[in-house]
């Protein structure tokens, strides 16, 4: 159905670079293949995303001219999704923990500056429970996708709406951009973070070559026990937002 209103504007624009350099089935250098822009409804308003494509150019190659998108695109969104997770993950906690209905929840977001229609928050519910199902459904597909590469590199985030609610948090694959996994949790204890973890190594054949994650205390030290071997870099989105706040004496 076609869109009858003007969306709002982004009411700020967030450069994405790739970081991406070597390709990861033949180990030659990327190259900046192009510039693309999105534009993400979230919950603090309408962001545009500039992205940085790259792709490798050796013609041997079996990822030859595919496009590599920057890591931290899938934090703010699903592909072709104009919806962000954290509005997402505000409907699944609203229809699942206050049991409310859809124009209810529809209400809610629009109080909250939420463009969006009731049909919309329909298809985002629809969206949550496919999220929550993905660690026991269709596993054979997500194997087959991640064996292109040959490696994985995982990136983990939570998303909390409200604080004293569940965190919804997801763990997708940077080089394919498939979410392998995603689960509400009441805590995001070291522990729980661990199972994860280990599910997601369980339930893969190639290996895991490296993290991306924010600073929590709770995710290196969850990093650290169940993929011990495995390198854990901060995420230069969080590392230069952080970099840039004020900080008190």
């Amino acid at each position: 159905m076609p869109r009858w209103t003007v969306r709002p504007l982004p009411v700020r624009t967030t450069e994405l670079p790739n970081h991406i350099k070597i390709c990861p089935s033949c180990h030659g250098p990327t190259w900046a293949a192009t510039k693309t822009s999105r534009s993400v409804t979230t919950l603090d308003g309408v962001v545009r995303l500039r992205l940085q494509i790259r792709s490798c150019r050796n013609p041997e190659c079996r990822r030859y001219k595919v496009c590599f998108r920057p890591e931290q695109e899938g934090r703010f969104a699903l592909p072709q999704h104009e919806f962000g997770l954290d509005v997402i993950a505000l409907v699944g906690m609203l229809r699942h923990a206050e049991h409310r209905s859809v124009p209810e929840i529809h209400a809610e977001l629009v109080r909250r500056g939420v463009v969006i229609c009731v049909r919309s928050v329909g298809n985002l519910l629809d969206r949550y429970d496919e999220l929550l199902t993905l660690s026991c459904s269709d596993a054979d597909r997500l194997k087959r996708i991640t064996a292109k590469a040959g490696q994985v590199i995982l990136a983990i985030d939570g998303l909390q709406p409200d604080v004293g609610h569940e965190v919804l948090w997801v763990i997708r694959d940077v080089l394919s951009g498939e979410v392998l996994l995603a689960r509400s949790l009441l805590s995001s204890c070291q522990a729980d973070l661990v199972k994860l973890l280990c599910e997601v190594k369980a339930g893969l054949d190639v290996p895991i070559a490296g993290v991306v994650s924010d600073g929590q205390s709770s995710i290196r030290k969850a990093v650290k026990k169940a993929l011990d071997d495995v390198p854990n870099q901060l995420c230069h989105f969080h590392y230069l937002r952080e970099a840039a706040t004020p900080r008190s004496n």
